[in-house]
């Protein structure tokens, strides 16, 4: 509707040659008007509905995004993997290995690497060698 308000301007008139509108006449721009505001107000109404769903979405506790790559268990045992020291102090996996253990990029093991974990609840059983674990998340 801009586009047609500053060719107007310009002295310049528009045809529309599939639906039949001539912006040279007065019908044909009250016709090419009607059009845009009917454009504009589907336009809006789709915005409205999408964000509408999206509420409702959200509070059903859905969010969107893809999925973590990394589960809890998962982001436990590349932490105690990177935490992990050989006989003479260093890093006995670099995260380029630890990444390839989980079939995930560096950068993930590196995003999960500086996240603080929450510690298990009491009362719930679990492995203390979380290399003995499965890599399920």
């Amino acid at each position: 509707m801009e586009l047609s308000k500053q060719l107007e301007a310009d002295g310049v008139d528009l045809f529309v040659l599939d639906q039949g509108i001539d912006t040279s006449t007065a019908i044909g721009r009250m016709f090419f008007q009607i059009l845009g505001a009917i454009a504009e107000f589907e336009r809006a109404l789709m915005s409205e509905r999408t964000m509408d769903g999206l509420a409702a979405a959200r509070a059903r506790g859905r969010t969107g995004g893809q999925k973590p790559k990394l589960g809890l268990r998962r982001v436990q045992l590349a932490q105690a993997m990177h935490e992990e020291t050989d006989d003479k102090g260093r890093s006995r996996y670099t995260v380029a290995q630890i990444a390839e253990e989980f079939g995930v990029s560096r950068p993930t093991i590196y995003r999960h690497l500086g996240q603080q974990i929450p510690s298990q609840p009491a009362g719930v059983q679990g492995t203390t060698d979380t290399r003995a674990a499965d890599f399920g998340n």
